[in-house]
Protein backbone atom coordinates (compact mmCIF):
# COMPACT_ATOMS: atom_id res chain seq x y z
CA UNK A 1 0.00 0.00 0.00
CA UNK A 2 2.89 2.58 0.64
CA UNK A 3 4.27 2.10 -2.83
CA UNK A 4 0.78 2.39 -4.04
CA UNK A 5 0.07 5.47 -2.32
CA UNK A 6 4.12 7.28 -2.87
CA UNK A 7 4.16 6.65 -6.61
CA UNK A 8 0.38 8.30 -7.01
CA UNK A 9 0.84 11.45 -8.65
CA UNK A 10 -1.07 13.22 -6.12
CA UNK A 11 1.14 12.21 -3.23
CA UNK A 12 3.43 14.68 -1.43
CA UNK A 13 5.90 13.59 -0.08
CA UNK A 14 6.58 15.86 3.38
CA UNK A 15 7.10 14.99 7.36
CA UNK A 16 5.24 17.23 9.76
CA UNK A 17 7.02 15.11 12.58
CA UNK A 18 8.86 17.46 15.65
CA UNK A 19 11.52 16.52 18.11
CA UNK A 20 10.22 17.07 22.10
CA UNK A 21 12.49 16.86 25.05
CA UNK A 22 15.23 15.30 22.70
CA UNK A 23 12.54 12.50 21.19
CA UNK A 24 10.19 12.37 18.06
CA UNK A 25 9.24 9.29 15.50
CA UNK A 26 11.81 8.20 13.88
CA UNK A 27 10.39 9.86 10.29
CA UNK A 28 11.68 13.12 11.72
CA UNK A 29 15.10 12.56 11.30
CA UNK A 30 14.18 9.57 8.08
CA UNK A 31 11.59 11.08 6.18
CA UNK A 32 13.17 11.79 2.70
CA UNK A 33 16.15 9.62 2.80
CA UNK A 34 13.59 6.67 3.64
CA UNK A 35 12.41 7.50 0.22
CA UNK A 36 14.98 8.25 -1.63
CA UNK A 37 16.84 5.15 -0.43
CA UNK A 38 13.48 2.65 -0.14
CA UNK A 39 11.77 3.38 -2.76
CA UNK A 40 13.68 5.57 -5.37
CA UNK A 41 16.63 3.31 -4.98
CA UNK A 42 16.15 0.00 -4.16
CA UNK A 43 12.41 -0.88 -4.88
CA UNK A 44 12.03 1.45 -8.27
CA UNK A 45 8.45 3.08 -7.21
CA UNK A 46 9.16 6.25 -8.63
CA UNK A 47 11.82 8.27 -10.24
CA UNK A 48 14.71 10.14 -8.71
CA UNK A 49 13.13 13.66 -10.33
CA UNK A 50 9.80 12.42 -9.19
CA UNK A 51 10.72 12.20 -5.54
CA UNK A 52 12.60 15.49 -5.64
CA UNK A 53 9.64 17.66 -7.29
CA UNK A 54 6.87 15.34 -4.62
CA UNK A 55 9.48 16.96 -1.44
CA UNK A 56 10.13 19.98 -2.89
CA UNK A 57 7.92 21.74 -5.78
CA UNK A 58 4.29 20.30 -5.02
CA UNK A 59 4.67 21.16 -0.93
CA UNK A 60 5.78 24.74 -2.01
CA UNK A 61 2.56 25.06 -5.09
CA UNK A 62 -0.14 23.14 -2.68
CA UNK A 63 0.79 25.80 0.49
CA UNK A 64 1.41 29.08 -2.50
CA UNK A 65 -2.52 30.13 -2.56
CA UNK A 66 -2.82 30.68 1.07
CA UNK A 67 1.08 31.18 2.28
CA UNK A 68 2.55 33.27 -0.63
CA UNK A 69 6.09 32.78 0.65
CA UNK A 70 5.85 29.16 -1.06
CA UNK A 71 6.28 31.04 -4.33
CA UNK A 72 9.76 31.25 -3.39
CA UNK A 73 10.21 27.50 -2.40
CA UNK A 74 10.75 24.54 -3.54
CA UNK A 75 12.46 26.12 -6.37
CA UNK A 76 16.18 25.99 -7.56
CA UNK A 77 15.95 29.37 -9.20
CA UNK A 78 17.90 32.65 -8.83
CA UNK A 79 15.86 34.76 -6.16
CA UNK A 80 14.34 31.77 -4.81
CA UNK A 81 14.67 30.58 -1.32
CA UNK A 82 16.29 27.42 -2.15
CA UNK A 83 17.62 25.31 0.64
CA UNK A 84 19.96 22.82 -1.04
CA UNK A 85 20.49 18.96 -0.13
CA UNK A 86 23.74 17.61 -1.78
CA UNK A 87 22.93 13.44 -0.93
CA UNK A 88 24.62 10.20 -2.56
CA UNK A 89 21.70 8.63 -4.73
CA UNK A 90 23.81 5.45 -4.52
CA UNK A 91 24.11 5.48 -0.72
CA UNK A 92 21.61 7.70 0.93
CA UNK A 93 19.31 5.53 3.29
CA UNK A 94 17.40 6.36 6.81
CA UNK A 95 18.34 4.75 9.91
CA UNK A 96 16.09 5.97 12.46
CA UNK A 97 14.14 3.62 14.34
CA UNK A 98 11.51 3.79 17.82
CA UNK A 99 14.37 3.21 20.07
CA UNK A 100 17.14 5.80 18.23
CA UNK A 101 15.06 8.13 16.20
CA UNK A 102 17.97 10.97 15.96
CA UNK A 103 19.57 8.53 14.26
CA UNK A 104 20.98 10.46 11.52
CA UNK A 105 20.50 9.24 8.03
CA UNK A 106 23.71 8.38 5.55
CA UNK A 107 24.30 9.28 2.12
CA UNK A 108 23.67 13.03 3.20
CA UNK A 109 26.60 15.14 2.24
CA UNK A 110 25.65 18.75 2.31
CA UNK A 111 22.47 21.02 3.88
CA UNK A 112 22.19 24.57 2.97
CA UNK A 113 20.03 26.60 4.63
CA UNK A 114 20.00 30.25 3.74
CA UNK A 115 23.29 29.79 2.52
CA UNK A 116 24.72 28.63 5.57
CA UNK A 117 25.34 24.97 5.81
CA UNK A 118 23.87 22.97 8.53
CA UNK A 119 25.23 19.54 7.44
CA UNK A 120 28.95 19.49 5.96
CA UNK A 121 30.41 16.25 5.52
CA UNK A 122 27.66 14.29 6.63
CA UNK A 123 27.92 15.74 9.52
CA UNK A 124 25.13 18.27 11.32
CA UNK A 125 27.00 21.42 12.61
CA UNK A 126 26.48 22.20 16.02
CA UNK A 127 24.81 25.88 16.71
CA UNK A 128 23.32 27.06 13.73
CA UNK A 129 19.74 27.51 12.86
CA UNK A 130 19.01 29.93 10.31
CA UNK A 131 16.20 28.73 8.74
CA UNK A 132 13.17 30.81 8.76
CA UNK A 133 9.08 30.76 9.57
CA UNK A 134 6.95 31.21 6.50
CA UNK A 135 3.64 31.87 7.87
CA UNK A 136 0.54 32.87 6.28
CA UNK A 137 -0.89 35.97 6.70
CA UNK A 138 -3.19 37.12 8.89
Amino acid sequence: MVVVAISSPLTIIASDAYWQNGTGHPRTAGTFARVLGRYVRDNHALSLMDAIRKMTLMPAQRLEARVPAMRQKGRLRVGADADITIFDAGRVLDRSTYREPSLSPVGIQHVIVNGVSVVANGRAVEGVAPGREVRAPR
